[in-house]
């Protein structure tokens, strides 16, 4: 059996892999939502770079800074932005000739007015990039397209900056700047969601919202992680050896994001050419509302084309990993609430039981 790499095949391989090589590095500060302290964390990472001797240049910031970040440009080097039909934009052509290793842009989405090369602020980045400077950058999930109506039905708040979520696609890592709810609602100068009548404007429900803008973060960062491997294994033709052996599975219950775990592990599967199975502890107690989500998440697994298994054991995890184990499953998606009961913190709960007994199985938690 002749197993040489076809020539055309190992040519495209290297010259992607060249292309990969010449291009600048980008890294994403994501924020769910305002207050967060993504320009904090961006601009701290910078000072760090620079004291490990990168070339590091700051080329654009937001109009108003909080002191700390003023703090921290006033140890960096600042680049002036130009001025364009009486709007201050970035300045590509002073960035490219300088020529650093990496250079900060603080507001990803914004607009360059018609006058300018570039409608917007993320394709100034997608050059910089293309020229082989590495980039720092930051953007709120508000600002991007594909999230901006869902994140208006929670917040309240229309934006008309946006940036597509397959630029995020490039970039080699993503992060997510996850302070919780509370925290954030602490920092906000300003109300961070719409409040509504008296009763919607509570913290309670205000840190309610905040959470499920974090969680679809949270989401929105795994599937461009799922990306980035997807790209490696192609970049360097083993995509096909790892394909045939990846089995996912999911657990599901009445209280998990089946829904985005569901849609995740298929997008996995087909990524890969594997098997998708979704599986269900048999529980005669759930309430009638209880088995009306349960039925739905069944509903959305058997739309999602994945294998349904109900286990019928006392003890769900030691049910999950038998059938993993029978099945050959490579990855287990998990939801985890983010509170936890008094005998889930002394005994553990079922996440972590499930983690320390995988044995080699990757293990992606969800939040509920």
């Amino acid at each position: 059996m002749n197993n040489r790499p076809d020539p055309e095949q190992l040519l495209r391989r290297l010259q992607a892999e060249e292309q990969y090589e010449r291009r600048g590095r980008l890294k994403v500060f994501l924020g769910y939502a305002s207050g967060v302290g993504k320009s904090l964390r961006m601009l701290d990472e910078a000072r760090r770079r620079k004291e490990r001797g990168e070339d590091v240049v700051v080329g654009a910031t937001q109009p108003q800074v909080s002191s700390e970040v003023g703090a921290l440009l006033e140890r960096m080097e600042v680049l002036p932005l130009r001025t364009v039909a009486d709007v201050p934009v970035m300045d590509v052509a002073s960035i490219l000739r300088r020529h650093p290793q990496v250079c900060v842009v603080d507001g990803l989405a914004y607009d360059n007015p018609p006058e300018s090369l570039h409608g917007k602020r993320w394709q100034d980045v997608e050059e910089l990039l293309v020229s082989g400077v590495s980039v720092l950058a930051s953007v709120n999930l508000q600002h991007i397209a594909e999230y901006r109506e869902q994140v208006e039905r929670i917040t309240g708040k229309h934006v008309s900056e946006t940036i597509p979520k397959d630029f995020l696609k490039f970039a080699e890592e993503i992060e997510v700047v996850d302070v919780p709810p509370e925290i954030c609602l602490e920092r906000a100068s300003e109300p961070p969601l719409h409040e509504g009548n008296a009763s919607e404007g509570s913290a309670l429900v205000q840190e309610k919202r905040l959470s499920q803008l974090r969680e679809m973060a949270l989401l929105l960062t795994a599937d461009v992680v799922d990306y980035q491997l997807e790209e490696y294994l192609r970049r360097h033709g083993i995509e096909h050896l790892w394909g045939t052996q990846e089995r996912i599975l999911v657990w599901i219950t009445p209280h998990s994001n089946a829904a985005a775990m569901i849609a995740s592990g298929r997008r996995n599967a087909d990524h890969f050419q594997g098997e998708l199975f979704v599986v269900y502890a048999s529980q005669p107690d759930l309430t009638p509302a209880e088995q009306e989500v349960l039925r739905k998440n069944l509903a959305y697994a058997q739309d999602a084309g994945a294998q349904i298994e109900p286990l019928d054991a006392e003890d769900h995890v030691d049910a999950v990993m038998r059938f993993a184990k029978a099945r050959g499953i490579t990855q287990i998606f998990v939801g985890r609430g983010r509170r936890e009961s008094f005998w889930e913190r002394i005994r553990g709960s079922a996440v972590d039981r499930l983690i320390q007994t995988a044995e080699g199985i990757d293990i992606r938690v969800f939040p509920e």
